[in-house]
């Protein structure tokens, strides 16, 4: 059995492994950096290990840390999300050295992270894929008679791309030759590789994930699905669970081509199988995700089960706790990335030290956060500080639990998106439910939201220089 689990991450997944540690009684170990010396994580883990100076570098240290968890005796490691948890070379040194990884095997993470063995993989299963390039590209000459025999528009997309990087959207002949070589670089630099393909560019499509979870005994179930369809430069936003966009003969084809999904390339451990939905009704699927997602979340609160928990378990070599028909789902649950962002400033990162922090409470919400309050957010990493899940029973008590979050929840001292969330909740459009991926772009009055300094904190700021005057 596993008994102590080294971590390869930071943040607030670092903090939300550790609590699942805590749980099934697992010793943590903690990695960090210098920067993240007094990050919630270090504090949280049972035990914590320094990584050296480099800030980013620290973290892509496979070899490293796999040496630290074999160091330090641990059983298992968990990659958790971004930095290496889709790279197979983690998975192989674990494999090597003893460590049980906690997700799918080397094999798996390579053949889904390129996104052409993966569309192969997917056709093979009489899965419907996006028309598009059967290989990476040669050439740019390839590139415009394909796009000529598809039609326009067309994505760019690096083959070995994930997280909404290494994309362009080409509406004509100049603008794909304007944006091969731009594509090749990106897919260089973000992934080692410059190798890209072409699709055909569904337009203002829904975006729509299933989360699965298989063992090593073929038995594979999925948890319904999640809309991720609000979001900024093909980076997600706010994700709900279940859509509340989809029929019910649509939730089930998509849980059932998840699962054929899944047991097509023999997977092992939770992971997401991610589909667009057309204006036509047709659904396409556009890639598999290879590690816990972000919005991991809202599936939780829709049914109960402990992902991260179950994931631990399959490393572990257990069988499923739950058959596909004792997974139930009940109500609605929407996520929203708290961000330190200036949404009224083209978004720009807006890093510095957290001055006081409120987390929201009451019925249905849950907040996974690695900020408190004296915290100094690093420029470093991503601006993600924290995630607000709610719950309710019903689509239209979700969107007035989620406002009233909003509004409980205090990050001072930076500038984050609630307030644009705030504006999101407003929208006729997104209280109906009738939104796809143009939402963002449809709505850009929506940075032009009024600001005001809150009353607390204007209380505060006037009770502390009072204090100061009077030498109190």
């Amino acid at each position: 059995m596993i008994k102590k689990l080294l971590i390869a991450n930071r943040g607030e997944i670092a903090v939300r492994i550790i609590r699942a540690c805590a749980e099934a009684g697992i010793t943590s170990v903690a990695i960090y950096t210098d920067t993240d010396r007094h990050a919630l994580h270090v504090h949280k883990a049972d035990e914590a290990y320094n990584i050296g100076p480099q800030t980013v570098a620290g973290y892509l240290n496979a070899h490293r840390i796999v040496n630290l968890a074999v160091a330090t005796h641990c059983d298992a490691l968990h990659p958790g999300y971004g930095f290496l948890s889709e790279n197979p070379l983690l998975a192989e040194i674990c494999k090597r050295r003893g460590v049980r990884y906690v997700g799918p095997n080397a094999a798996v993470i390579r053949k889904m992270g390129d996104k052409i063995e993966a569309r192969s993989a997917m056709q093979a299963a009489g899965i419907p894929v996006v028309p598009g390039s059967e290989g990476s590209l040669v050439d740019l000459d390839e590139a415009l008679k394909l796009a000529e025999e598809i039609g326009y528009p067309v994505m760019l997309k690096a083959t070995a791309g994930g997280g909404g990087r290494g994309i362009r959207r080409c509406n004509s002949s100049l603008e794909l030759t304007r944006n091969y070589q731009r594509v090749i670089s990106e897919a260089s630099k973000a992934f080692g590789s410059g190798d890209i393909f072409l699709e055909k560019c569904i337009d203002r499509p829904r975006h729509i994930e299933v989360q699965i979870l298989a063992d090593q005994f073929d038995n594979v179930v999925h948890l319904f699905e999640r809309d991720c369809s609000i979001q900024r430069r093909h980076q997600k936003l706010i994700e709900i669970a279940p859509s509340p966009q989809l029929s019910e003969e649509q939730r089930q084809w998509l849980g059932e081509t998840a699962v054929r999904a899944a047991r097509a390339v023999k997977y092992v451990n939770a992971g997401t199988v991610e589909f667009l939905l057309d204006k036509d009704g047709q659904f396409y699927f556009m890639e598999m995700n290879t590690r816990l997602q972000v919005e991991h979340t809202v599936t939780e609160a829709i049914t109960g089960i402990d992902i991260v928990r179950e994931q631990i378990r399959i490393a572990d070599g257990l069988a499923l706790t739950y058959r596909q028909q004792d997974i139930q789902r009940r109500g609605y649950a929407m996520e929203l990335r708290i961000n330190a962002e200036d949404p009224k400033n083209d978004f720009l990162p807006s890093f510095g030290r957290i001055t006081r922090y409120f987390a929201p409470g009451g019925p249905g919400v849950r907040t996974d956060a690695a900020i408190y309050t004296g915290y100094p957010i690093p420029p470093d990493y991503d601006s993600m500080c924290a995630k607000l899940t709610v719950w309710a029973l019903n689509w239209e008590d979700l969107l007035n639990r989620t406002c009233r979050a909003l509004q409980d929840t205090g990050v001072y001292g930076v500038k984050t998106t609630i307030p644009y969330y705030m504006e999101i909740l407003k929208v006729d459009s997104f209280r109906s439910a009738t939104f796809d991926t143009g939402f963002v772009e449809d709505h850009p009055e929506l940075t032009e939201y009024k600001t005001s300094r809150p009353t607390r904190e204007l209380s505060a700021a006037i009770t502390a220089a009072l204090s100061a005057h009077l030498g109190l």
